[in-house]
């Protein structure tokens, strides 16, 4: 089965006019990146000179001018620690108002002035740089390497993003890869792209789980392998947390280990990254080893630090525990038993770690596969899939959308249109209808989420359908439809049926999102499942009796004078008795106003509708009667 390229009219690109420019895999990761090309269905990384695969996410503006990448920014990272920078990812598409939610992570220096919704600006080098041009800086480097060991011009790509990237880190990094000249072919989330890579290789078919453990961000997926078909089944994750977090802990050791010791230290910026540097080390020893050493020095004073394996893992235990979890809830959300699952596919450098891998072994009662270099794996999948879109594969992605979509409804409530791990590309819409007599314009709000409210769920867009015709409340309707492309970018569009009236908006991203707040939304709608219910329940009544007394006061204010004066005393004390239950919180109470006060108008509207009918038939003949009887 191949992939086939769909063009708008007129757009058809001439017989042969791509192949001349390669389309690879790269996999931008927190810690290190990777570029891969396939050919005829075998990927193989790009390798440098040295024969290295990995590249550093490290980019570093020395004082000698200029700019370096990788292994030579990491020296850069220890003789100029003020003019390098490492793990940009994690700030990828985040605002200034975001920082405290990376506060304590990592090493940065905000540039004042930074808007609390604008893209974060860093100061690197002495200049105000941003995630998206430290990235393109990368992937540069990638490009070239990848132009260097082809000796062809590559100018479009697939590229890996975490599965919990929102609408803003994703188009952060397609803007980072337009900066380094790279068109990219698709976004593909990279435990999918580690399943790609490992499907074709062993011609598996099942389910299988993807435990992804990268530097800077940790993904959890199930999903089903049928004759070249990959479908996420779900997705779970937490984008900030990863091998950052191991590092930060024996920094921490190490610093408090100083201070123990007497060793007075200024705790900067720069002294954050050289033990940084020092702990990213000794992790690395201590997936060998039982035990690593390191020399930190700080301001001229050397200090000596030993870690052994059991003290690492003390360290780290509530981080792995957390990932156990993670997973737990996605496979409960899949309605699938760890048994079911035939295999784990290990992703990420982190995964080396001994602790991980028992754990992981522990919770699928089988050993990860580990047959492919894991730092390697989602780049492979990357450029199987990019050749697969370039007309040269046979496997076709099923990605999902990690949370749900849909719009504010009357009293703030959510109606969800696009259900989480809905398979993408997708289209989909519902009909609503206006809530007042004569509305003329509806108010669209489109949110993310997974509770009931809108004040829980994340705000994405807001636009308005206009020129509706007057019409009464209920007559309109108007269709909603949200479309997720591929990459999961999201468009919605509005349109009143009986007019044709139209109106669309494509999701313009937010910078200032925290990505912890994304992955926090699965979990908080499962701890408030049942008090979310009990809130929608109440809104629902409340939304319903409120929709009752304006068409009470819209009658009363035609046709009062049907009442009599007692008659209409009695339906007032109802109202009010209705409308003093909708400010509380009982729904039996509104639902019992709003009964009583519907049974108290029954008369009221037998009457309206009465005089309705004589004043249709008023001046009538018997003949015209007996012909409007007749048809």
């Amino acid at each position: 089965m191949s992939l086939l390229e769909i063009h708008e009219p007129g757009e058809t690109p001439l017989p042969h006019a791509g192949e001349a420019s390669l389309a690879v895999g790269i996999d931008l990761g927190t810690t290190n990146s990777v570029v891969a090309i396939a050919r005829e269905g075998v990927p193989a990384a790009l390798h440098d000179e040295a024969g290295k695969a990995l590249v550093p996410s490290v980019v570093a503006y020395p004082d000698a001018g200029g700019v370096v990448v990788g292994d030579e920014a990491r020296l850069v990272m220890v003789r100029e620690p003020r003019n390098a920078i490492a793990s940009i990812k994690r700030l990828m598409g985040r605002g200034a108002a975001d920082l405290h939610a990376v506060a304590g992570v990592l090493p940065y220096e905000v540039e004042p002035g930074s808007g609390q919704t604008d893209m974060v600006k860093l100061r690197i080098g002495g200049k105000p740089r941003s995630p998206v041009e430290i990235s393109a800086e990368i992937l540069k480097a990638l490009r070239t390497r990848a132009e260097a060991a082809l000796d062809k011009p590559v100018e479009r790509a697939v590229i890996t993003v975490p599965a919990y990237f929102d609408d803003a880190a994703r188009t952060a990094t397609r803007d980072a890869a337009r900066v380094a000249g790279l068109e990219v072919l698709r976004l593909v989330n990279e435990p999918t792209a580690a399943a790609l890579a490992y499907g074709l290789d062993k011609g598996s078919e099942g389910l299988y789980a993807v435990y992804d453990l990268g530097g800077g961000t940790f993904d959890f997926s199930l999903l089903r392998l049928e004759k070249g078909v990959f479908q996420v089944l779900a997705t779970g994750g937490d984008a900030s947390l990863g091998g950052d977090d191991f590092d930060r802990a024996i920094a921490e050791r190490m610093l408090d280990e100083r201070k123990r010791d007497g060793i007075a230290d200024e705790v900067d910026e720069p002294a954050v990254k050289i033990a940084l540097a020092l702990a990213r080390q000794i992790k690395e020893q201590l997936s060998d080893h039982g035990q690593a050493s390191g020399r930190l020095e700080l301001v001229g004073k050397p200090s000596f630090h030993a870690i052994s394996r059991p003290d690492f893992e003390a360290m780290i235990a509530a981080h792995v525990a957390r990932t156990v979890d993670i997973a737990g809830n996605v496979l409960a959300d899949a309605g699938v038993p760890a048994s079911d699952v035939q295999g784990v596919v290990l992703v990420g450098g982190s995964t080396r770690v001994p602790l991980v891998r028992a754990h992981v072994a522990d919770m699928i009662g089988k050993p990860a596969l580990t047959d492919i270099d894991p730092d390697e794996v989602v780049a492979l999948g990357a450029a199987l899939q990019a050749e697969a879109l370039t007309g040269g594969g046979d496997t076709l992605l099923l990605d999902v959308t990690p949370l749900s979509l849909g719009l504010e409804t009357m009293g703030g409530i959510v109606e969800k249109v696009v259900p989480r791990n809905t398979p993408i590309p997708v289209q989909l819409a519902q009909e609503f209808t206006t809530y007042q007599d004569g509305q003329t314009a509806l108010a669209i709000h489109v949110v993310q989420g997974e509770r009931e409210m809108v004040g829980d769920c994340r705000s994405l867009a807001r636009f308005e359908l206009s020129g509706i015709p007057p019409m009464t409340a209920g007559a309109a309707r108007i269709r909603i439809s949200f479309a997720v492309d591929a990459d999961g970018l999201l468009t919605v569009s509005a349109e009143e049926r009986t007019t044709g009236v139209a109106q669309r908006i494509e999701v313009k991203p937010s910078y200032g999102l925290s990505h912890e707040d994304m992955a926090d939304m699965l979990y908080d709608s499962l701890d408030n499942a049942e008090t979310d219910m009990t809130q929608r329940l109440i809104a629902e009544a409340r939304v319903e009796a409120r929709r009752n007394l304006l068409a009470l006061d819209a009658a009363l204010a035609k046709d009062g004078t049907l009442l009599a004066a007692e008659e209409r005393a009695t339906i007032d004390e109802a109202r009010a008795r209705l409308e003093a239950a909708i400010a509380g919180d009982d729904r039996d109470e509104i639902n019992a106003a709003a009964e009583a006060l519907e049974a108290l108008s029954k008369p009221f509207a037998e009457r309206r509708m009465d005089r309705g009918i004589r004043d249709a038939l008023s001046g009538l003949s018997v003949g015209e009667l007996e012909s409007r009887v007749g048809e």
